[in-house]
C-alpha cells in the first residue's frame, strides 16, 4: 500500500507560507460536480491502488485520507465514503491544505484515468475535466493549479519568495503607488485567465518605475510618448548603472529590451489582424516574474526611499 504525497504534507515538509484564504463553498461544489461527472460510469473501472480497479473510487479517497490524517473516519461512520470525503471538503471550518489535499486526489483520479483510457473521447473528457478545474481556480480569484500530478501555487516558486514579494514590499513606497498598481492589477489579471491584460500591466508597471526614477534624478523624458525602449535608453544615457556594472550593462539592456517590453508589443500592444492571438499562462507568469526581478534592481539601484 503506498504512503501519499498529500498536499498538506508538501507544505510542511518545505516549510511553506500559505496565504490566509479559504477555498470558497462554490468552488468547493463545482469540483465535485466536475469529478463526480468525469468518473460516472465509465471511469469507475480505475483505481488509484493498482490492485483496486474495482473498488469505488471514494472508498479509495476516503481510505487515503483516513491513513494519512491518522483517524477512523472523516464523518460519521453510518455515512457513506462519498458522503463524509464531500462533506469534510465542504465543511466550513476544514483548513485550506486539507481542502486541497482533497481536490488534488479528485485530480490525480482524473489524471489516472486520462493515462490508462484508450477511447480519445473518454481521454479527452479526462483532460477537459482537469482544465475546466484550473479555469474554476483562476475564476474564482484562487491563485492554485494542478500539473504534473500536483496542486501548487501559483507564486509557490523561488521566484516568488526571492522576486515577487520583494517587487511588492519595495513598490509599497507611495512614490511608487501607480507601478503599484498597476502590478498588482497584473496578478488580478492574470488570476482571472486574462493574460493579455497580465502582460500590458507588468509592461506598465515596469514604465511606470522607469519615469519616476527619471523625475526623482531630473532627466528630461516625454510623459506620454516614451516607452519602455526609450526610457531604458535614458537610464543607460545617464550612468545610472554603476562603472563596475559596464560589463554586464549589454546583457542587462538586452534583458530589459527583449524581456516584458517585447513581449507586450509582439503579442498584446498592436493590432492581432485577421487572428486572434492568445497567450499562454506560461508567458504571462514569465512577464510577471521579469518585471518583478527588472523593477527590484532599478528601485534598488535608484536609491529612492
Amino acid at each position: 500500500m503506498a504512503i501519499f504525497d498529500l498536499y498538506s504534507k508538501r507544505v510542511k515538509q518545505y516549510n511553506k507560507e500559505e496565504n490566509d484564504i479559504e477555498i470558497p463553498q462554490k468552488l468547493k461544489t463545482q469540483i465535485i460536480l466536475i469529478f463526480d461527472e468525469t468518473i460516472n460510469n465509465r471511469f469507475q473501472k480505475y483505481g488509484i491502488f493498482k490492485n483496486d480497479k474495482q473498488k469505488d473510487l471514494y472508498s479509495q479517497i476516503h481510505h487515503i485520507l483516513k491513513k494519512e490524517y491518522g483517524v477512523f473516519n472523516l464523518g460519521s461512520q453510518f455515512e457513506t465514503d462519498e458522503q463524509q470525503v464531500k462533506k469534510f471538503l465542504l465543511k466550513e471550518k476544514i483548513s485550506l491544505e486539507n481542502s486541497l489535499d482533497i481536490i488534488e486526489l479528485f485530480l490525480r483520479v482524473i489524471d489516472t484515468c486520462y493515462i490508462n483510457e484508450y477511447d480519445d473521447k473518454e481521454k479527452e473528457k479526462a483532460k477537459e475535466a482537469i482544465n475546466e478545474i484550473n479555469e474554476r481556480f483562476k475564476e474564482n480569484g484562487i491563485g492554485y493549479f494542478y500539473t504534473n500530478g500536483e496542486i501548487i501555487r501559483v507564486d509557490s516558486t523561488y521566484i516568488h519568495n526571492e522576486v515577487t514579494k520583494p517587487a511588492l514590499n519595495l513598490l509599497s513606497n507611495k512614490k511608487f503607488a501607480g507601478a503599484n498598481d498597476e502590478y498588482l492589477k497584473a496578478h488580478e489579471c492574470y488570476k482571472k485567465g486574462d493574460n493579455k491584460g497580465c502582460i500590458i500591466n507588468c509592461c506598465k508597471a515596469f514604465e511606470s518605475v522607469i519615469k519616476i526614477i527619471c523625475k526623482h534624478k531630473k532627466w528630461i523624458f516625454d510623459d506620454t510618448k516614451d516607452a519602455a525602449k526609450k526610457l531604458i535608453k535614458i537610464l543607460l544615457d545617464n550612468d545610472f548603472i554603476p562603472q563596475y556594472y559596464q560589463e554586464q550593462l549589454s546583457s542587462l539592456n538586452n534583458l530589459f529590451e527583449s524581456g516584458v517590453p517585447t513581449i507586450r508589443n509582439k503579442i498584446s500592444g498592436h493590432g492581432q489582424g485577421d487572428t486572434i492571438k492568445t497567450v499562454d499562462d506560461h508567458i504571462a507568469r514569465l512577464a510577471l516574474n521579469l518585471t518583478s526581478a527588472n523593477m527590484i534592481f532599478l528601485i534598488e539601484q535608484s536609491g529612492i526611499k
